[in-house]
């Protein structure tokens, strides 16, 4: 997993005027848990930039007062109307101790299906997986070149060394079906097969008057 520092303060007073007011002044109140203790604090709402708008997933080094800690991002909260942030759960990473985080999927490859005029449907972009983190790969690489139409890979398909997924096995992560274009011409053409058979039926003039 990559990483990436934030520095941060701890929080004076716990409570929702303390909150209000550190979001006032661009600051996203925050916990992290996980260690010995919880520990309370603030963070610039800037700071979220390099974590939230990417696919990717982080270990984050936190400083808090001059001591750092390392730890996953496990949760925000935004603001229904304006969604800023209001709040950041933080997990503290303890040797030996397994994680939960959500890993992205990288496809790769061109689908057989895909070629033949089928459409690729993604039913994940990431999987929650359980860890070690010496053991959680940055991405999931996903082959898709042998999907045909009709074919799909399941959560049970994928093979990572001591990554445990935490989604139901038989949940499918990627799909070829039959695009709308392929069942229209489908369609049409059996709709034109219909149509000459009809026609082959049909008394010839001068039949029906025999």
């Amino acid at each position: 997993m990559k990483t990436v520092s934030l520095s941060g303060s701890l929080r004076g007073n716990v409570g929702k005027k303390d909150a209000k007011k550190a979001r006032r002044k661009g600051l996203v109140p925050c916990v992290l848990y996980g260690g010995k203790e919880q520990i309370p604090f603030v963070l610039e709402e800037k700071a979220f930039k390099p974590i939230l708008f990417t696919p990717d997933a982080y270990i984050i080094n936190l400083n808090i007062n001059e001591k750092t800690h390392q730890a996953i991002l496990q949760d925000v909260q935004y603001h229904p109307v304006t969604d800023s942030l209001l709040h950041a759960d933080f997990y503290e990473i303890t040797p030996g101790k397994p994680v939960k985080v959500a890993i992205p999927l990288r496809f790769v490859g061109t689908s057989d299906g895909v070629l033949r005029g089928g459409r690729l449907v993604r039913k994940f972009n990431k999987l929650l997986v359980k860890g070690l983190t010496e053991h959680i790969p940055e991405f999931i690489e996903i082959d898709i070149t042998p999907l045909d139409i009709g074919d799909s890979i399941k959560i049970e398909n994928l093979k990572v060394p001591d990554i445990e997924f935490l989604e139901p096995k038989r949940s499918m992560v990627v799909t070829v079906r039959t695009s709308r274009v392929m069942t229209t011409s489908a369609d049409e053409e059996a709709e034109g097969e219909a149509t000459e058979e009809a026609a082959d039926e049909a008394p010839k003039e001068g039949e029906a008057n025999e």
